[in-house]
């Protein structure tokens, strides 16, 4: 089993992703979160020039941030820096959409995107649509060595819906699943397994990553610690956020909470419906997504829900279940590790150290 971070990005993001590479991490993956953190490919140039071994992608990029264009320049400068290192994880949008009050883009336009900068990584001439117009483009000083289009740079997709999967499968790409737990894990691979040999592709081939977010317990600690909370709460805390944007603005909502929650739900939810601006509740529920955990939200965060969203156990306990969606057929799990809580690398490096 390979071990992956996930970051919200920060342009120093490189002294934790070069820890990560001493303790034998395979990925660092960036956060695409324009308004809540630094831009990721900064970041990942920071980290291309600082590290030498560990893979650098976007975790995961999302099309409506730039135009593909830009996107296909930027990986390739990027794979210059770090050749053979880059990965290219996309999905519609979520968290960086969010933020702004939007839903995800069309499937069908992150298809359209993924096709042009694949062309253009390809050095060939390909129509792309631009402020509303058809145009060719292609790069056209590629020979001058400023950037590298030699090096393959993988593609990922970060899918939760059937016709994502297909996608996925359609595109011979690596898969993203954000795994709450190791039976929502293996479920939703079963489902890509399905959709993967649906498409004519050899199921050994599927490269499947798990995306999780927690914490390592010490012993006898309970799961609503304050070092827990800090760790793990912001990753509980977006299902509260989704919940809200279902309710405020009927975007959809993947991950609903059981029916045990749903009264703390409702009540996050009138909390948040009285946030101003008008019009603009969005700017206090996704403020510190994924990131920290505000003071309003604190008294909703327990250790029941902990529990429930996250991967927060000790140690004995994570390795069980790693090795559990290990055996599913999982490649990868990757943890995401917070502003202000960059010693939690060293609690993942340990559980890492299980599978060396």
């Amino acid at each position: 089993m390979k071990f992956g971070i996930a970051i919200p990005t920060d342009s120093d993001s490189w002294r934790l992703v070069r820890r990560a590479e001493e303790l034998g991490f395979h990925h660092a993956w960036f956060y695409d979160t324009q308004l809540l953190s630094a831009d990721c490919f900064v970041a990942m140039a920071a980290c291309a020039m600082k590290t030498t071994r560990i893979r650098l992608g976007t975790g995961v990029l999302i099309p409506s941030n730039r135009i593909a264009p830009v996107t296909a320049n930027a990986f390739a400068s990027l794979n210059k820096l770090a050749p053979g290192r880059i990965d290219f994880g996309i999905s519609t949008g979520f968290t960086g959409r969010r933020t702004m009050g939007l839903g995800s883009v069309k499937l069908s336009d992150m298809e359209e995107y993924i096709r042009v900068v694949r062309a253009l990584w390809r050095r060939e001439t390909v129509e792309a649509e631009v402020e509303g117009k058809h145009r060719l483009i292609r790069f056209l000083n590629p020979d001058l060595g400023l950037i590298n289009l030699d090096d393959p740079m993988p593609l990922y997709i970060a899918a939760s819906g059937p016709k994502a999967r297909a996608l996925t499968a359609k595109l011979d790409s690596g898969w993203i699943d954000g795994a709450a737990s190791v039976a929502h894990a293996s479920a939703n691979l079963a489902l890509m397994r399905t959709a993967w040999t649906n498409a004519g592709r050899d199921e050994a081939k599927l490269n499947a990553v798990a995306w999780a977010g927690g914490a390592v317990l010490e012993p006898g600690e309970p799961e609503d610690s304050p070092r827990v909370i800090a760790q793990a709460g912001p990753r509980a805390a977006v299902m509260l956020h989704r919940a809200a944007d279902q309710a405020l603005s009927g975007l959809l909502n993947t991950a609903p909470l059981p029916p045990r929650f749903q009264d703390a739900a409702a009540k996050y939810v009138e909390m948040v419906r009285g946030y101003g601006p008008q019009g603009a509740y969005y700017l206090s529920n996704h403020r510190g997504h994924l990131m920290f955990v505000r003071p309003d939200e604190r008294p909703f965060l327990n250790a029941e829900l902990i529990r429930h969203a996250t991967w927060t156990a000790t140690a004995p306990e994570l390795v069980e279940r790693i090795a559990a969606i290990e055996a599913a057929g999982f490649n990868q799990i990757v943890f995401s590790i917070l502003p202000g809580q960059e010693h939690a690398i060293e609690d993942w490096g340990r559980i890492r150290r299980a599978f060396a």
